[in-house]
């Protein structure tokens, strides 16, 4: 694939110092990282900056300081656990600029390994403060981008460094951008979206943006709730944005005019209680009593979207279709997961998702590692698909 930006395969590396940003703003809980997902997906770049006789100095933000110094969302821990997982010594600087930075990078020999601290110490940083980017600049010889998942923010290490030093691709950031190129880009068609989440005033540009480009998109999910309601059909107790039913019908319009298929769901399944294993029914959207809510899409809706699925080529998804959280209301999200996943191993669907309950969705479903591509980028990945440019992507493309 023909990418607009300069990769690793074009980086000449070899006793250079490689600044690379990446995403270590994993979560920790109890001292512990929680979920190592971001630190995985950098080490492939890592591993061959290293190879390649690279000095590697790490960026990376972590939690919100507000821009001063801040031990509680200090990189310092994620080092150590870096170190394990790369299989190799990450040595540690107390800040990403300044003389202890230097002195950590004069240091290091070809092929080491270096962690800044926490480039949000610094006020510079969120402000994309060109003299802040400077600073970061004069620790390395070019600079890699591999932190996608921070891509839609115009900050100092994301954005502003790459006017500074020659700027690449890494692996991850790579990665992501071919599977995207593939969703929404230049996909095969036919091509069908699954949306769903709490509410549609969250996912409006999504759902505009989506209906140009797609030929279906499912909707799930609470958000469903306030399409129903807009053509009339009770909701009950449901969560329902009532102020936005009109809306609603403008999005249905409005795809329509487009070539694209709103689909909505034909049988839910309502409770009394937002509880695990609440007594439940299933019932049609016609027929929904004032006491219930509904709390997952039926069997019905599921095989009609998981013939969808079969007619399609590529699959988008973001937003689990039920509350997945609580059984049985999973039941509708496991179902067209592992279609999708049966369709995929099968070679005929192109499965890209992402979202972090989408990911907490699809892992639940046991079907996360059989899905074409996986996004971990969470908001840059929300604000690729509603259409708007990622300033450290733009970047990236304009150094090129």
């Amino acid at each position: 694939m023909n990418l607009p930006f300069r990769t690793l395969d074009e980086a000449r590396v070899s006793g250079k110092r490689v600044l690379a940003r990446v995403d270590l703003n994993v979560p920790v809980e109890n001292g512990a990282i929680a979920d190592a997902t971001r630190i995985d997906r950098v080490l492939p770049t890592i591993r061959e900056l290293t190879s390649k006789g690279a000095k590697v100095v790490l960026l990376s933000h972590f939690g919100r300081p507000k821009g001063a110094p801040d031990e509680k969302n200090s990189l310092k821990p994620i080092a150590g656990a870096l170190a394990k997982r790369l299989g190799k010594p990450v040595a540690f600087a107390p800040d990403c600029i300044g003389t202890q930075a230097a002195q950590a990078v004069a240091k290091l020999r070809d092929g080491d390994v270096l962690l800044l601290e926490n480039t949000r110490f610094h006020k510079g940083e969120e402000g994309n403060d060109r003299g802040f980017a400077k600073e970061l600049a004069k620790l390395g010889d070019l600079y890699v981008n591999d932190a996608f998942s921070a891509a839609h923010r115009a900050h100092a290490s994301t954005e502003g460094i790459a006017h500074e030093l020659p700027a690449f691709a890494g692996r991850a950031m790579q990665a992501e951008l071919e599977a995207l190129e593939a969703a929404l880009g230049s996909p095969k068609r036919p091509v069908v979206a699954i949306v769903g989440g709490a509410k549609i005033s969250t996912k409006l540009d999504l759902l505009g943006n989506l209906s140009k480009k797609v030929e279906r998109i499912v909707v799930g999910g609470a958000m469903a709730n306030t399409f129903l309601a807009a053509q009339g059909k009770p909701v009950g107790k449901s969560l329902c944005e009532t102020d936005l039913l009109e809306t609603a019908r403008a999005v249905v319009r409005e795809a329509r005019s487009s070539g694209c298929e709103i689909v909505l769901p034909i049988d839910v399944v309502v409770a009394r209680q937002f509880a695990a294993h609440a007594p439940h029914r299933t019932a049609s959207v016609d027929d929904v009593a004032p006491e219930e809510m509904i709390l997952d899409i039926g069997a019905q809706s599921a095989a009609r979207a998981g013939a969808m699925l079969g007619e399609a080529a590529t699959l988008v998804w973001n937003g689990p279709l039920g509350a997945f959280e609580l059984p049985p209301f999973d039941a509708g999200t496991i179902a067209l997961a592992v279609r999708a996943a049966e369709l995929t191993a099968a070679g005929a669907l192109t499965s890209i998702a992402g979202g972090g309950d989408t990911l907490s969705a699809l892992n639940h479903a046991g079907v996360a590692d059989r899905f074409t591509y996986l996004s971990t980028a969470g908001g840059a990945f929300l604000e690729w698909l509603e259409g708007k440019s990622l300033p450290g992507v733009e970047a990236l493309r304009r150094s090129a």
